[in-house]
C-alpha cells in the first residue's frame, strides 16, 4: 500500500481531497482538506456545526465570490457520514434522508462550472458498518461536457487502510483532474488529532487552508489562518 503522508508531501496541489478508512484497530478514520490558490479560496476556515462542519470566510470583507467555495462539507445522516467538496453535500443528505441513493443524488449533479479547471466534484459516505463508496464527477472534454461520473464501493476497510481521493492531479493549466480507481492508502493506528497532525505536516505549506479529521467519531479541524493569529 502507499504511504499517506509521503504521498501527499510529493503532491504540492491536490487541491481537495477526502481520505476514508480504517485504523489497524479497526476504527473508522475520515479526513477532508482544501487547498487554495487565490486571496478568495484561501480566505477560509472550517467551523462545526450541529451535524459536521461548514466553511466560512475568515475575513467576511475579503470574499469576492462564495459560490463554490462556501459549502457544507461533512454532514452527519442518521448513523452515517457524508463529506464532499461542494453543495452536493446537502443533495446526498436530501436524497438519503428520503430514502434514495448515492449514485441517484450524483446523477443530477456534474463538475464545478469553473472553466477552463472544470474542477471535479468529489463525493463519500461512510456507512455505520464501515463499508464506504467515493465518487468523482468530472469534465469529459477541455469544452466540459459530457460529464463522467465514476462511482466506487468499498464493502468494508481493511484494517490499517484506506482510499483517498483528490480534486487535481497537481499545478497545469487547465488543472489536472484526479485519475483513476482511489488510491489505496496505509492508514497507521493514532488518535484524530495525531493523525490531523500528521496530515497537516504532509500537506503543502503555501497551499494547504484547512483540514477535517474524525477517528471513531473523535474530530478534530486545524485552520491555517488560526495557526497564525
Amino acid at each position: 500500500m502507499t504511504d499517506l503522508f509521503k504521498y501527499l508531501s510529493q503532491r504540492p496541489y491536490p487541491g481537495r481531497g477526502i481520505l476514508l478508512g480504517a485504523t489497524p484497530s479497526g476504527k473508522s478514520a475520515v479526513a477532508y482538506f482544501i487547498m487554495g490558490r487565490s486571496e478568495n479560496s484561501r480566505n477560509r476556515v472550517f467551523e462545526r456545526t450541529e451535524d459536521g462542519i461548514r466553511t466560512r470566510a475568515y475575513d467576511e470583507s475579503r470574499m469576492t465570490d462564495p459560490s463554490l467555495i462556501i459549502y457544507h462539507p461533512v454532514r452527519r445522516v442518521g448513523r452515517g457520514l457524508v463529506v464532499t467538496n461542494g453543495d452536493q453535500t446537502d443533495t446526498l443528505r436530501d436524497y438519503l434522508l428520503s430514502g434514495r441513493t448515492f449514485a441517484g443524488a450524483l446523477r443530477t449533479r456534474e463538475f464545478e462550472p469553473d472553466g477552463p479547471n472544470w474542477t471535479p466534484r468529489i463525493s463519500g459516505l461512510l456507512s455505520p458498518d464501515g463499508s464506504f463508496k467515493l465518487s468523482i464527477l468530472k469534465a469529459g472534454s477541455e469544452q466540459g461536457a459530457p460529464c463522467l461520473r465514476y462511482f466506487y464501493e468499498y464493502e468494508a476497510a481493511r484494517p490499517g487502510a484506506g482510499r483517498f481521493i483528490s480534486t487535481y492531479e497537481g499545478f497545469g493549466g487547465p488543472l489536472p483532474s484526479f485519475q483513476g480507481e482511489p488510491v489505496e492508502l496505509e492508514l497507521p493506528e493514532l488518535s484524530a488529532s495525531e493523525l490531523a497532525e500528521k496530515l497537516w505536516g504532509a500537506l503543502n505549506e503555501d497551499n494547504k487552508v484547512s483540514l477535517y479529521v474524525s477517528v471513531d467519531g473523535e474530530e478534530t479541524i486545524i485552520n491555517k489562518w488560526e495557526e497564525q493569529k
